[in-house]
């Protein structure tokens, strides 16, 4: 299995290059607001976004500044959205670590979400990088509809596939299409070509969100034990989608109240999840999953091939084999 670290490997110098330039980007001059964005880059997860903003132009040549605004920039409107989320979803505890909304209140929470698009904007427009402005602010855009669309439809539990993937595709696929989009876009490419690589990062957003789902179900994706914690939060994911239509209506009916009205009792839940496993949900995700993935590998080998090709590879088989 390939690591982090061989992904890495091409934009190390980059990455460490990186590190500063975004510090920078958050620094305010309001005390609270310097305080918590500290507490932000403390904490921050495994970088997936600037690896594939910085590996799609290292994909074309050298990282220019351009690329580094656009690594920058996402991370800003990435953590933004993760504020913005845990707001939304009540949740106290991000990544292991208290939220800022469990430590701050909701309302600071907000603001400092909103501070940190404001910065992120701010950022391209200083450079003058209207391109970058235009591809990040199509996938805000999407990733707001997105998740109205889910609150829409969770409300009646009864959506298709094809609704399924519309909502994944803007609320979480868009964010890596932009990154892969941007980055081939600072690296001076065409618009055909800017494109190909927006797909291509769609296609892997798709992939890692299914990934994300099947975790809820823990049974051969190496975290042990299914949380069910999707199924609590009344979310309706690839695995319980299929598993829907595949039931009985008998079936169809029990686990649809017990996700309504008895997602709280461990029990109930975990009945639903069994009933998931019997139906094929988790086969059927785990499937169309490594259709994506392949998807968007063949998109990979239509450029030529050379160091960062493959670190974007690894990074796609990443998504799809991690553990966490």
């Amino acid at each position: 299995m390939v690591t982090i670290e061989q992904v890495q490997q091409p934009i190390a110098e980059e990455l460490k290059a990186f590190e500063p330039r975004f510090r920078e980007a958050m620094r305010s001059r309001a005390a609270l607001l310097d305080r918590i964005m500290h507490y932000i880059v403390k904490r921050k997860g495994k970088q997936m976004r600037p690896m594939f903003t910085l590996l799609s132009a290292r994909l074309f040549g050298p990282v220019n500044e351009g690329a580094f605004t656009a690594a920058s920039l996402i991370e800003l409107l990435h953590t933004a959205t993760l504020v913005h989320d845990d707001v939304v979803d009540g949740s106290p505890m991000r990544r292991g670590f208290f939220s800022i909304n469990a430590l701050w209140k909701n309302k600071i929470a907000v603001l400092v979400g909103d501070y940190l698009l404001s910065r992120g904007l701010l950022l391209a427009v200083d450079k003058q990088e209207f391109e970058l402005l235009r591809i990040v602010s199509r996938a805000v855009r999407e990733m707001s509809e997105g998740e109205l669309l889910q609150l829409e439809k969770t409300r009646g539990l009864n959506f298709s596939e094809e609704v399924y993937f519309d909502i994944i595709r803007q609320k979480t696929a868009s964010l890596i299409a932009a990154c892969c989009a941007s980055g081939a876009s600072a690296a001076g490419q065409d618009a055909d070509t800017v494109e190909r690589m927006r797909r291509f990062g769609e296609l892997v957003g798709i992939a890692f969100q299914i990934k994300d789902d099947l975790f809820d179900y823990g049974t051969g994706e190496g975290i042990g034990k299914p949380s069910g914690l999707d199924i609590k939060e009344k979310k309706l994911t690839l695995p319980l989608i299929h598993a829907l239509q595949q039931v009985p209506k008998s079936d169809r009916r029990w686990m649809v109240d017990v996700v309504k009205n008895k997602n709280e009792n461990g029990k109930e839940v975990a009945r639903v999840i069994e009933r998931v496993v019997q139906a094929g949900g988790i086969d059927h995700a785990r499937k169309r999953m490594h259709e994506y993935r392949d998807e968007a590998i063949a998109m990979l080998h239509a450029f030529p091939r050379n160091e960062a090709r493959d670190a974007l590879e690894g990074l796609v088989q990443l998504t799809v084999e991690r553990t966490k």
